[in-house]
């Protein structure tokens, strides 16, 4: 990989995001159906809905640029889904499976919210300012799925949220 100008960083970055979408569209249905509070299962699919939109702004990105979406693996993506793997396939407390699911979860937004971050602002400066536009809708989606995950977590959702039904055996 070779960085020339903030361009060609700026278009590897999507791909890594490109194919990081791509990842997380096919674990939040296993989260999904691993999480056993309602809430935390519609909050999965309604993430699931948005990352296939966020896909697609990424892909009229691509197309505005003249280029393809293809080409990068997201190692670090892959690392993530992994741990998450883990966490789906564990057994125990439903309440205490919940929580780590939701750890699992957040860990995926902190990474897109760093990357898509990143990547709007290196629109601006490269006067992309419909990619901006569109960069910035996905990191809100982030932000919000974040702060949605964390109270569910804390109780905002819940009586006493999951972390208090996951006893502190």
């Amino acid at each position: 990989m070779m960085y020339n100008s903030l361009k060609d960083l700026f278009v590897e970055q999507l791909r890594d995001l490109y194919d990081a979408e791509h990842q997380i569209s096919r674990a939040l249905p296993k989260m999904a159906n691993a999480a056993s509070s309602t809430e935390l299962k519609e909050a999965f699919n309604m993430h699931l809905d948005q990352t296939r939109t966020q896909i697609q702004r990424l892909e009229r990105i691509f197309s505005d640029l003249g280029m393809a979406p293809q080409g990068e693996n997201c190692e670090a993506m892959k690392g993530i889904i992994k741990e998450g793997d883990q966490v789906i396939n564990a057994q125990g407390d439903p309440n205490v499976k919940d929580a780590a699911l939701i750890t699992a979860a957040q860990r995926v937004e902190h990474y897109e919210i760093a990357g898509y971050g990143s990547v709007r602002t290196y629109a601006k400066e490269l006067g992309y300012s419909d990619a901006a536009d569109l960069l910035q809708k996905t990191l809100d989606e982030e932000g919000s799925t974040d702060s949605k995950l964390t109270k569910l977590a804390e109780g905002g959702l819940f009586a006493k949220g999951i972390n208090e039904k996951a006893d502190r055996r």
